[in-house]
């Protein structure tokens, strides 16, 4: 709110150009509405550079580097919006060289032009730029191609989404899942971009979870940004998110991992809490504690979820979920709740 003005000078009269521009629309109007006022943005009135590269650019991707390069649009510094303003700005300038004029989307331009904007006091602050951001290790998405076509829409998405939300149940990715997701990712048929596409779809899925009762608690919107981080998500996907899960009450055919009573539980590792204490509280709340992985098991709790140990290894071959003893705790307490 306390910026408002400034921004909303800058949109005032300005058509919004962005790679995949609808996200960044529906976020901005968002917060213009959280902030009490009333704005002609418009998510479907912007000018998206990803759209037009479908229609002008042979890019073998979608993504906003791929189509950079494809275009021979040289940019800075990736992964800063600042990055992606200029990489966007370049994009567009090549689609103007090679359109004409009158362009194709003046329509949108002039209705931007002639848009009502409401009298927005300005903040007088100093606009500033972020500093230089630190090198991330190479995210296990590396792995997957990038360089080829992205598929008009995810065939067998939940195939995909089901395994990571298996392997995302301890809020944490091990060596062993890592690789798993990226041979499914595979075997599928996914490139990057497609797989990227679809962590997008799994955090909105998150966020409509933490919306079911209205209220995004503070503890809700760090697990969003834990799991946004193990995606290889920005902190903005985040927020995004949630706009998007406010605007849409579809149903996940996936997730919702659920222990039921009678359940098989393995533990494995030498534990934080004695082995001992845990199986007689599985056992306590209804479920069957065994010391074998068996294609019946359906949970293998271990104090290392890295650790490559037969139990592990097996669970993980059969598709059995495996978590540290911290997201046993929780789902055993939720266990608990639904059973009592």
């Amino acid at each position: 709110a306390e910026i408002a003005g400034d921004l909303g000078e800058r949109l005032a009269g300005n058509l919004v150009v962005g790679h995949n521009v609808s996200f960044d629309l529906r976020f901005l109007a968002a917060e213009f509405t959280r902030a009490g006022l009333a704005t002609p943005l418009d998510p479907d009135r912007g000018l998206c550079t990803m759209l037009l590269a479908d229609r002008y650019l042979r890019a073998p991707g979608r993504s906003l580097a791929t189509c950079c390069e494809a275009a021979g649009v040289v940019v800075g510094r990736a992964h800063s919006a600042l990055y992606d303003a200029h990489a966007s700005a370049g994009l567009l300038s090549g689609f103007l060289r090679g359109v004409g004029r009158p362009e194709p989307w003046r329509d949108r331009l002039d209705s931007a032009v002639g848009a009502d904007w409401p009298h927005l006091p300005r903040s007088g602050g100093r606009v500033v730029q972020r500093g230089t951001a630190f090198t991330q290790p190479e995210h296990f998405l590396a792995r997957l191609v990038d360089g080829l076509p992205r598929m008009a829409d995810v065939p067998r998405a939940d195939e995909y989404l089901a395994v990571l939300d298996g392997a995302l149940l301890d809020r944490h990715l091990s060596v062993v899942e890592k690789g798993e997701l990226v041979e499914v990712a595979r075997s599928l048929g996914l490139v990057r971009v497609d797989v990227e596409e679809l962590h997008r779809r799994y955090l909105v899925a998150l966020a409509r979870r933490a919306w079911a009762d209205t209220v995004v608690t503070a503890e809700e919107h760090a697990d969003l940004r834990l799991v946004a981080g193990l995606l290889g998500l920005a902190d903005v996907e985040v927020a995004r998110a949630l706009v998007a899960a406010r605007e849409s009450a579809e149903p996940a055919s996936w997730g919702g991992f659920r222990l039921s009573e009678g359940d098989l539980v393995v533990f494995t590792g030498q534990m934080t809490v004695p082995r001992e204490v845990w199986e007689e509280r599985a056992v306590n709340a209804g479920l069957a504690v065994r010391g074998t992985v068996t294609k019946k098991t359906r949970l293998v709790v271990a104090a290392d979820p890295d650790s490559l140990s037969g139990k592990a290894k097996k669970a993980a071959e059969c598709g059995i979920p495996v978590v540290a003893e911290a997201a046993f705790d929780r789902m055993l307490k939720d266990f608990v709740g639904v059973v009592s």
